[in-house]
């Protein structure tokens, strides 16, 4: 049986974070995103401490599918280096999982 993953994310706003989620359900990629805006993040770099306001996104998805998802925050993000952590899910309701991996299948085309 597939796993479901946590695709982990962030963007520097909502609009930029809602764009990419849309575009990645569309193509069922994700079963779903959760977008939480107004995040504080504080980080280094080039040397210097930074702070930005960013939007986090958790993209639900299978496993088979964390590259393709990976592959879309690259085409679609602004910054240079975006954060893409893939997590797997130790344990998933099997009913939910059920839903993430029909939304995620590949359909015909119409």
């Amino acid at each position: 049986m597939e796993r479901a993953v946590f695709v982990y994310t962030t963007w520097p706003g909502l609009v930029e974070a809602e764009a990419a989620g849309r575009e990645l359900v569309e193509r069922r990629l994700a079963a779903c995103v959760n977008i939480l805006p107004r995040m504080i993040s504080v980080y280094r770099w080039r040397g210097t401490v930074e702070r930005a306001e960013e939007a986090v996104m958790i993209v639900k998805t299978r496993a088979s599918l964390a590259e393709a998802v990976r592959a879309v925050v690259h085409e679609t993000h602004p910054y240079d280096t975006p954060a893409i952590l893939v997590m797997p899910l130790e344990s998933v309701d099997q009913a939910y999982l059920g839903w993430l991996l029909d939304e995620t299948a590949e359909r015909p085309p119409a």
